[in-house]
């Protein structure tokens, strides 16, 4: 089978000719200190791994009067960004912080929002909430853009991958910093404690919030009918059960991204619904919205509470299952045996039947290249 066609049976939940491995993002930290800068096709290749695209590319509506933004330099997995002369995005630094800090002013006709993220060489962070005042939604409902998808530009992309491997992109989030579920992009924006206690003590503003990234949302999925994308990506780490209870989930992510789901689906794409963190006690909640596939299912040594063996019987005959291994503990310090031995753990609780793809639990900055070799090498040997 070609890496593609492998994929494409375990998202379908049927058998592969072996086990498909790859990875989540690759982290421009770790493919500059430790692969000397080779770009992601060339990782795959000298790693024997199953190869991702990731692939994002927005169009503006110019009968509504969008346009490329000609200051915008598109970052990690950034698109180019789009604005209207009422919903324009101003970048500057901003001195004495300890670490390099670039101010967002989102500018429209009635107020300027601000947003301020910070970085280090490994990653980026928000450190300046954009809603700062509940009235500000009003101002995204009212002025932000409702991103479209570019299809030619990702029909080309999966035309020039081919069989290689899979083209994956993201469900829209909101510009310079967000997710792709819209309880995550939600959190990214007004902070996800603040965003708790609302649930609690103004839950009606909470909805009305959803609602206006969900319409969002809802814009760009409908645009992409026609995209030959193989798997997009909702949800987010914030929609973890070990950031928020069940009955949070229940109520306040699930009813929005169910929805997602079914758009996504209504035009012909294929959805994975990522949860960073835990997992355990909403396994059945993702399953009912319906995705195509789930992950990372982190192991409780990193911090998650997921068992592979425990969800596969949950939730192995409804969905694919992506993720699973533990990066921090056999990426680095351990032994290629160790490593090897992981894998197959990894293949025995969630392997059976196919419908699983052996993934990091998420990304990672540190790693020893042989032992991700290693961790190729073994998967490519777990064959049905």
């Amino acid at each position: 089978m070609t890496s593609k066609e492998r994929f494409l049976k375990a998202l379908n939940r049927e058998t592969p000719d072996r086990l498909p491995v790859t990875t989540h993002h690759l982290q421009p930290f770790f493919m500059d200190k430790y692969m000397n800068g080779m770009s992601n096709d060339e990782f795959f290749d000298e790693m024997g791994m199953d190869p991702i695209s990731w692939f994002q590319a927005y169009k503006p509506d110019e009968s509504k009067g969008e346009y490329y933004d000609p200051e915008h330099e598109p970052g990690y997995l950034e698109a180019r960004r789009i604005s209207t002369d009422e919903w324009r995005v101003k970048a500057e630094d901003v001195p004495g912080q300890q670490y390099p800090t670039v101010r967002y002013s989102f500018v429209t006709p009635e107020k300027t929002l601000t947003m301020n993220l910070q970085s280090n060489e490994y990653t980026s962070w928000v450190s300046e909430r954009l809603i700062k005042e509940k009235s500000d939604i009003e101002i995204i409902a009212k002025y932000g853009v409702h991103k479209k998808c570019d299809v030619e530009a990702v029909n080309k992309e999966a035309e020039r991958y081919g069989d290689r491997g899979m083209v994956r992109g993201l469900i829209s989030f909101f510009d310079v910093y967000g997710q792709s579920g819209c309880w995550q992009d939600a959190a990214v924006l007004f902070g996800i404690e603040q965003l708790i206690m609302a649930t609690f003590e103004d839950p009606d503003w909470v909805h009305e919030f959803l609602k206006i990234l969900f319409e969002q949302k809802k814009t760009f999925l409908e645009s992409c009918k026609g995209a030959k994308y193989d798997l997009l990506e909702g949800g987010g780490g914030d929609a973890s059960s070990t950031v928020i209870s069940p009955d949070i989930f229940e109520n306040f992510v699930a009813p929005y991204d169910a929805k997602i789901n079914e758009i996504a689906h209504d035009a012909g794409q294929k959805v994975v619904y990522h949860t960073c963190g835990g997992m355990t006690p909403i396994y059945e909640m993702i399953a009912d919205m319906n995705p195509d596939a789930m992950e990372t299912f982190t192991p409780r040594d990193m911090g998650g509470d997921a068992d592979l063996a425990e969800a596969k019987k949950i939730v192995g005959d409804r969905v694919c299952m992506i993720g699973g291994f533990d990066q921090f503990h056999f990426f680095k310090d351990c032994s290629p045996e160790e490593t090897r031995k992981e894998v197959r753990r990894c293949f025995e609780a969630a392997g059976e039947g196919g419908g699983y793809i052996l993934c990091p639990s998420d990304h990672f900055f540190d790693a020893d290249p042989e032992l991700v070799r290693a961790f190729a090498d073994e998967a490519r040997k777990c064959q049905y």
